[in-house]
């Protein structure tokens, strides 16, 4: 329990609003929530939301000392009061989340708060599955990343040793992530590999394609077959055997095949002509395929999961055959 005692300076003020104030991590609709509980209390006794402070009164705070502390990108998943998971997959060691395109998976220059890695820890916390103040160092953590404009499967790890052989396995290609996508014209061969190296340049969060090494490239590496194909769009899958930043669109631009609505490297009047402003490009697709020990994760050896909607191969494939994902 915390005390707050009035000073002249905020007498007048409503209950809930100087609240709000003094606990800016405290959620608007917790708030609400604990002064209908009478977990706030004014001299004692639970008041109402409007109410008016005067100088002298005395709060009493029944409220986990987290929201107490002074806002951090460490602890703006408390703001988040009803987190919002599309959840593929769940245990006690990791989860894996649909992420939605649009949703950054952390913090970046345009958003802090509604991040998919603040979701996830607001839902551990209100689980009570994990609390920072029960941690010394480790917070629930993405193993892998996708785009901002990308959908699909995103790995989180609740404990620091499910985080550790996770990386260790991504790292060593044991779990094989597929992607779904849509390319202008037909790719060809129908199947095939992809190999270069990207160079990525931070400053304008773009990589370029060579066919031979360079200082500071990264070689990549992406299998792909196509599903279909209708008019002037196909659908394809893409298997990355290695995992580099705008891998899969850099590559099928550099062939000759951009996706469709990709602003960075695709081709404007397309994308423009289908009205598409982020790529269609999926992680549908994920096999723990672990031909060495994996310790405590050794019950997935082998299983593979599947998102089942891919929102532009409804669009553009429908009832497509065999090979492509369920749909709804």
């Amino acid at each position: 329990m915390r005390e707050f005692t009035i000073g002249k300076n905020d007498a007048g003020q409503r209950l809930d609003r100087f609240v709000s104030k003094a606990l800016p991590l405290l959620p608007p609709a917790l708030l609400q929530k604990y002064i209908r509980l009478k977990r706030i209390k004014v001299n004692g006794k639970g008041a109402k939301r409007d109410v008016r402070l005067a100088a002298g009164d005395v709060l009493q705070l029944y409220i986990n000392d987290e929201f107490f502390e002074k806002p951090s990108e460490e602890n703006l998943f408390l703001t988040l009061f009803k987190p919002q998971l599309d959840i593929v997959y769940e245990d006690e060691n990791l989860m894996l989340l649909n992420k939605r395109p649009g949703l950054v998976v952390h913090a970046d220059e345009t958003e802090k708060v509604n991040t998919l890695i603040n979701h996830i820890q607001a839902y551990l916390y209100q689980k009570r599955e994990w609390n920072p103040r029960w941690e010394n160092a480790f917070a629930p953590a993405l193993c892998n990343r996708i785009d901002r404009n990308t959908g699909g499967i995103v790995i989180a790890a609740k404990n620091a040793e499910t985080l550790r052989i996770l990386n260790n396995k991504i790292r060593d290609r044991e779990i094989k992530k597929f992607y779904l996508c849509i390319t202008l014209g037909r790719m060809k061969p129908p199947a095939g590999k992809l190999e270069c190296f990207l160079l990525k340049d931070e400053a304008k969060k773009q990589v370029s394609v060579y066919h031979r090494p360079v200082p500071g490239g990264k070689s990549a590496v992406t299998l792909y077959r196509t599903l279909e194909t209708r008019g002037e769009l196909s659908l394809v899958e893409a298997e990355l055997l290695t995992g580099r930043t705008h891998q899969i669109r850099a590559s099928f631009a550099d062939a000759g095949h951009p996706l469709l609505g990709d602003g960075k490297y695709g081709n404007g009047a397309m994308n423009k002509k289908y009205r598409e402003t982020r790529q269609a490009l999926y992680s549908y697709k994920l096999v723990f395929d672990f031909p060495t020990d994996a310790g405590m994760l050794e019950y997935l050896r082998g299983r593979t999961f599947q998102v089942d909607y891919v929102p532009f191969r409804e669009t553009y494939f429908p009832a497509s055959g065999e090979g492509t994902p369920k749909s709804r």
